[in-house]
């Protein structure tokens, strides 16, 4: 009971040290940020506390030349007043116009880095001229304009550059200008050439103090373009999400519209299909097609307008010119294509070179038009395969009426063939590019489609004739063209019906076929149904084997062929 008691006297004071150490921890967060934050503010004090210096120090700079430059045009105006030679005075007035210029200039100088930008900047405007290539390009002003004002800081610093080189390159030169008539000063023993000399020092330093200036204008412009920018992703980064932001909304419309005019498009077509009669044919009429094709271009001119209209309703007009400037691009692009274009017109309308229901060569391969459409369907009945092309691989072909008996192809699926090359085999498969036959035993051999057609296939599976000979002896030239043609047509049909061929057989014939230098040929003609194809060699070998037979029956001699060995002695 002590014990516990203890221990629940302990527990209060653990959680009284757990809420001490949180507190203290979250004081010591705050007291942190507050540090950094100041840190943070106090370098940023800083930095803008020496920047505002550097201005101060420059615009000083200025003041100091603007005060001199304003004595000096009162001198030479004092000068001006009292000068009694003309060429004197077109001299000191060419100093003042000059001296004047600057002093606009320091002026300007002065603005702009005391405001950070310029009266010029907010108040100029451009003359505008007409110019027809410009009027017609006009179009493209919306979109250099938002390209220029893009790169505009990156061409700014890009001219101050080249600047501050062009004074950096300068002004040596000047100094060097300097001392030298400074040297002559001090050589020089004629009052008057001294003070011409003078004059020509004064306006060297003046020439100099001006050129400084403006290169300490370029580069504390220069150090505050550098300080401001950022890098060239983050850059990208706020112009897109500036541009999309400004423009999201009117690009989102554009795709509206577009999905709106294709569900209508989509609804219009089925409503067509319903309502206009012979549209669902297999072969449409001249008039159905022609309301096709109108009904599909102007899906396609309100698909590329309705987003334009958005973009000149909104008044956004880089987007506007964007979608111009796309336009008349791809109608550059295809202006060469509208021959072919025409031509597609054409066969659209199934009254170009190629119409439905017609037979067309294609791939080497004989194709019926099925149906003609912006991808046109062709078949090979015989073959079983077809297959779908874009209507532009139907312009330089043509078509022609087919007739019944015309073939499409040698075989069909499950037809036995002998090719050229001795193969025998059953047809497992046909497509546009391989045929495959099986042979007997289960060897598979598979031939490109071209390759099976140049081998001239006989089909077996329609029907198909054996032509077997065999020999006798010249022992029987007297019944061989007589009594020996009957004796063995019986006896084959005898053995033919026996083995069950003889439903499948279609005719037989035994005929006389050549009397050769060793034996009389007889000639046996056996036609069969195509169901006993895959028996082709079996039956070869069985009317072989029959003849044999009817031999033995009768008694019939069967020569040898006899070679004879002549002794020149």
């Amino acid at each position: 009971m002590i014990t516990k008691q203890l221990l629940y006297n302990r527990l209060p004071l653990k959680s009284a040290n757990r809420t001490v150490y949180f507190s203290a921890a979250v004081v010591f967060a705050l007291l942190l940020s507050l540090f950094s934050s100041a840190w943070a503010q106090q370098s940023e004090n800083s930095t803008e506390q020496t920047e505002t210096d550097d201005t101060l120090s420059t615009l000083l700079k200025f003041t100091k030349l603007r005060a001199t430059r304003q004595n000096q045009i009162k001198e030479i105006e004092r000068q001006l007043r009292s000068s009694p030679s003309d060429s004197e005075k077109k001299e000191l007035e060419r100093d003042l116009a000059e001296l004047l210029k600057e002093l606009n200039t320091i002026k300007e100088n002065f603005v702009e880095i005391a405001a950070g930008i310029s009266f010029s900047a907010i108040s100029a405007k451009e003359d505008k001229s007409f110019n027809l290539q410009a009027e017609m390009l006009s179009l493209m002003e919306p979109v250099v304009r938002e390209m220029k004002h893009m790169t505009s800081e990156v061409r700014k610093k890009s001219d101050i550059r080249e600047e501050i080189t062009f004074y950096q390159t300068r002004i040596p030169k000047a100094r060097v200008a300097i001392e030298n008539v400074s040297a002559l000063i001090e050589l020089a023993k004629n009052k008057s050439l001294k003070e011409y000399l003078q004059d020509i020092l004064n306006d060297w330093k003046r020439h100099l103090a001006n050129m400084e200036s403006q290169l300490q204008a370029l580069e504390l412009q220069l150090s505050r373009i550098e300080s401001a920018e950022t890098s060239f992703s983050e850059a990208s980064h706020t112009y897109l999400k500036t541009f999309f932001q400004k423009r999201g909304l009117y690009l989102t419309q554009a795709l509206v519209v577009v999905a709106v005019i294709l569900l209508l498009s989509r609804f219009s077509h089925k409503l067509i299909m319903r309502l206009v009669p012979g549209y669902r044919v297999e072969h449409r009429s001249f008039r159905i097609r022609l309301l096709d094709l109108v009904h599909r271009m102007i899906t396609v001119a309100l698909t590329i307008a309705g987003p334009m209209v958005v973009f000149y309703v909104a008044e956004d007009w880089v987007l506007f010119s964007l979608g111009v400037l796309l336009l008349l691009g791809a109608a550059w692009t295809l202006r060469t294509a509208i021959p072919r274009y025409w031509q597609q017109i054409r066969i659209y309308l199934n009254i170009g070179s190629v119409r439905e229901g017609e037979r067309i060569l294609y791939e080497g391969l004989p194709w019926r038009v099925k149906k003609i459409d912006i991808f046109t369907q062709l078949e090979n009945p015989d073959a079983g395969i077809s297959q779908r092309i874009a209507i532009e691989q139907l312009v330089d072909l043509k078509s022609r009426p087919m007739r019944n008996d015309e073939p499409w192809f040698p075989c069909r699926k499950d037809d036995w063939v002998i090719l050229s090359d001795g193969v025998r085999g059953k047809v497992v498969g046909i497509s546009h590019e391989l045929v495959e036959l099986v042979e007997r035993g289960g060897a598979h051999k598979t031939y490109l489609t071209q390759d099976f057609l140049g081998q001239s296939p006989r089909n077996l599976s329609i029907d198909f004739r054996l032509k077997e000979v065999i020999g006798v002896s010249y022992d029987l030239q007297s019944i061989s063209t007589t009594t020996m043609l009957q004796t063995l047509k019986a006896h084959l049909l005898k053995r033919i019906e026996a083995e069950g061929y003889l439903p499948d057989l279609i005719q037989l014939n035994v005929e006389f076929h050549s009397a050769n230098t060793s034996s009389l040929d007889l000639m046996v003609l056996a036609d069969f149904k195509g169901v006993q194809a895959p028996l082709y060699n079996r039956l070869r070998r069985a009317i072989q084997r029959w003849c044999v037979d009817a031999c033995t029956e009768n008694n019939w001699e069967i020569p040898f062929t006899q070679l004879t060995l002549h002794n020149r002695n």
